[in-house]
């Protein structure tokens, strides 16, 4: 059955091709590639892995799938005891000094979807180089017809192969050290956090009421299945946090996504703030308030606020292709104060290269707590800055048989408009997917999915009416993608 990585590790629907033997061959791929390559600290003369799971259908047999593998290669694995966000599993890669970890999540893709993620011994995804290596092995023990090697978990528990642990006592007092906990105490917030059925549920509560919060937490039971919603924390799916959030009795709503490395974010008047507000809040606070340097990452689908408050703090800024593993890239090289995805995954100077949605969350209560205003209030006022100005975004995604990304670049690119929507088109960018940037700096981007059969439509302009009539030109630009049968 296919095997196929995308920019974030391997997601397929389950009981399709994310089945116990196709898991196992990664395993055993991950644990080839990774002990003649790496170093790390050893337990008992081994290497260790660490490996964590989420709360989807079997992911915590998968995990211990996983553990069997990687125990028959003689590798120590630490194995947390229960379900836990990416981040802490990430976390304590470092934390254990192991060689790397695996995380069993598709993390925001929809309850068929489970997936493995390949963490590196700096606690974040694995570059695409490791991946491209341990892709080639699997095809390579199936050419050769090896099977991978397994010990059954229970004799691998006995002999001390696998150790279960928890994740959460290191992340804990990791994130005491880049958040301001007394500022949050000072300020006694009442908190909404909406767990989406996810890996997140306890941990950034448990740590919110560390700091006195008064929180409500919502859809934190164990429900594989999501109630049906994909857990990604925008605007659509999270009807409950909304209707929490109009009792007007909280200071701060809060969503993480399947796994806990996207953030969301709803202010007292019910408002949601997006990523790229979020981005935008937390870099002005970082720069002003403790005065920090470095570089910021974006994405090339985030919002060009990033860009205006990077020049004028005098920061280097990069925009990178869509995928965390290109922040990672950048991390490993400078020091970067900031880096970050539309989709909610960021990350900032002292801790990991790993998107973090419930260190963003606290970082968010911080800032309301710190400032003593609605997030809200404080994105207005970051666009009232002259050097900022407003911006608006928006995304839709089109559902569409198979094509190939190359193709579309090609016809987009042979069709690209001299003007969109009464500007000039001043650049063509096409290093993922085709960018159209417009006179006064807003933008058209078209490009697919890196995990899903879905073509991706983004804009951002000073309207929403200007972004809507974007986005009904990008829609009819991506009618005219070639598609396979």
């Amino acid at each position: 059955m296919p095997i196929r990585f995308g920019t974030d590790g391997w997601r397929a629907v389950i009981s399709e091709d994310f089945t116990f033997d196709n898991v196992r061959r990664v395993a055993q791929a991950v644990a080839e590639v990774f002990c003649a390559s790496g170093t790390g600290n050893t337990q008992e003369g081994r290497p260790s892995l660490v490996v964590g799971f989420d709360t989807r259908f079997l992911s915590d047999r998968y995990a211990m799938a996983v553990a069997e593998v990687l125990a028959a290669n003689d590798i120590h694995v630490w194995l947390s005891q229960v379900d836990a966000a990416t981040p802490l599993i990430s976390y304590a890669i470092v934390d254990k000094g192991a060689l790397g970890g695996i995380m069993v999540t598709a993390s925001h893709n929809p309850p068929r979807y489970n997936g493995l993620k390949l963490k590196a011994a700096y606690g974040g995804g694995a570059l695409q180089a490791v991946i491209r290596q341990v892709a080639g092995r699997i095809q390579d023990n199936l050419a050769q017809g090896r099977e991978p090697r397994r010990i059954p978990y229970e004799q691998a528990l006995d002999q001390g192969l696998v150790t279960r642990f928890d994740p959460f006592p290191a992340y804990r007092r990791h994130v005491q050290t880049l958040v301001d906990f007394e500022a949050i105490r000072r300020a006694g917030l009442a908190v909404a956090v909406d767990a989406m059925y996810g890996a997140g549920r306890v941990y950034l509560r448990r740590l919110l009421e560390e700091a006195d919060c008064r929180v409500t937490e919502l859809r934190a039971e164990l429900n594989p299945g999501f109630n049906g919603v994909h857990p990604e924390p925008i605007r659509r799916n999270l009807h409950p946090l909304s209707a929490e959030m109009n009792t007007g009795r909280y200071a701060l709503g809060l969503a993480t996504d399947g796994d806990a490395d996207r953030i969301g974010a709803m202010d007292p008047g019910n408002r949601f703030i997006d990523p790229h507000q979020i981005m935008a809040l937390l870099l002005a606070y970082l720069v002003e308030e403790r005065g920090w340097r470095g570089s910021v990452i974006k994405t090339v689908s985030t919002t060009r606020m990033l860009d205006r408050l990077a020049h004028h703090y005098g920061l280097p800024i990069r925009e990178i292709p869509v995928g965390f593993h290109h922040i990672v890239e950048w991390m490993l090289q400078e020091e970067v104060l900031l880096g970050g995805e539309e989709s909610g995954g960021i990350t900032i100077r002292g801790h990991i290269p790993e998107g973090d949605g419930i260190l963003m969350g606290l970082l968010l209560a911080e800032l309301v707590a710190a400032r003593g205003r609605s997030l809200g209030e404080q994105v207005d006022g970051l666009m009232a800055r002259p050097y900022v100005g407003r911006h608006c975004y928006a995304r839709v995604d089109r559902h569409t048989r198979p094509f190939s990304k190359e193709a579309m670049v090609q016809v987009l690119l042979a069709q690209a408009p001299d003007y969109l929507e009464g500007l000039p088109v001043t650049r063509v960018d096409h290093r993922d997917g085709v960018k159209f940037i417009r006179g006064d700096g807003s933008w058209l981007l078209i490009r697919p999915s890196g995990t899903e059969p879905v073509l991706r439509i983004y804009a951002e302009a000073p309207s929403p009416e200007v972004v809507e009539a974007l986005l009904q030109a990008g829609i009819q630009m991506g009618e005219q993608v070639p598609q396979t049968a």
